[in-house]
Formats: C-alpha cells, structure tokens, sequence
C-alpha cells in the first residue's frame, strides 16, 4: 500500500476566491496531471485535509481521476479536530460538506472541539504515521500556513524514509504558460 498526503496553500493565500479563475485551473491541472503520476507510480490512497484550496481541489481532482482509474485509489479527508470549518461562511462550509462527501473516507484526528494547537501538531503526526510520502503545492519563497506541515515533513524525513515532492510557484508559473500556448494552438 502506498498512501500520498497532499496539501499546500489556501485558496485566499493563492488569491482566488472563483472556481473559473484562471489560476484554479491551471492548478487544477498540475494536481490531476501530478496525481496521475502517483496513480501510476502505485499510490492507492490519497489522504488530505478540507482547507480550502490545495486540500479541497486535491479531492475534486482524484474525484475526476476515478473515471481513469477507477479502482486503482481511494481518498481520505482527514479533518484535525471536530468541528473543523465550523466558523466558516456557510458557501464554504457547503465546499467542505461536498469534499467530505465525495471522499472514500473521512474523520476526525481529534474527537474533541478546537481546543488548542496541540491538535495541530496531532493532526500532522497522524499524516505522518499514515502516509509515506507527501506533495506539496507551496514555494519556500513565499511562505504560507502550509510552511507548518512542510518544517514537520523535513523534521520527520530526516528519521524516516519519506518522500517529499513539492511544487513551486516557478512550476505553476511554468504551468500557465504551457496552458497558455496550447490555448493559442487551438483558437475559437
């Protein structure tokens, strides 16, 4: 069994806050294009959170890769405490109901309410534990909520035979300007 936690930054870190930006979709298609990689390289678990963003996109991306493969993976949203997303506007709490729905499998780190940031760092031991390697949408140059999850996959790394894969915004840039040649291969 091979298991990928996937995460990185947010959707209002990256600036997007339409499901038609034009940079959702040039992201949308580095992780079902890195995904499929995986897929391929014998990953049959992909476990995340519900952030918004990365996490979230990640699970409507697998979901979309299950007509390609369709019994080669399995996803997880693994939430760090229970009432995750509690105090989100009810639009974003309606993306986190949808993701959770729409994953193989889904829980809770913690059974108990945010209590404090210990849960935090239990949430990402359990990723740890239960992963064997990790892919991250998030450049070191342009830090984050996601740098917490990246000094713990090194600090783990060191110890562990653990993968990291990460993906800058020099890649995404990258990206965008293949998305964009290929637009202008194919005018309307």
């Amino acid at each position: 069994m091979s298991r990928l936690w996937i995460t990185g930054y947010r959707s209002y870190e990256l600036g997007i806050f339409k499901k038609d930006d034009p940079k959702k979709i040039v992201i949308d298609k580095v992780i079902k294009d890195n995904l499929s990689q995986e897929i391929m390289d014998g990953v049959n678990w992909i476990i995340t959170g519900g952030h918004l963003g990365i996490e979230q996109w990640s699970v409507e991306n697998a979901e979309d890769l299950k007509k390609t493969f369709p019994d080669e993976f399995q996803t997880a949203v693994m939430l760090p405490f229970e009432n995750f997303g509690e105090q989100w506007k009810d639009e974003n709490k309606l993306e986190l109901q949808k993701c959770i729905q729409s994953a193989n499998f889904s829980a809770n780190v913690s059974n108990e309410k945010y209590q404090s940031p210990m849960q935090l760092k239990a949430y990402q031991k359990f990723m740890l534990s239960h992963t064997d390697k990790a892919l991250l949408i998030y450049d070191l140059d342009n830090e984050g909520k996601t740098k917490y999850d990246y000094k713990e996959i090194k600090k783990y790394a060191e110890n562990h035979d653990y993968n990291l894969k990460m993906i800058s915004f020099d890649d995404l840039q990258e990206a965008a300007n293949e998305y964009e040649n290929s637009l202008k291969d194919f005018p309307e």
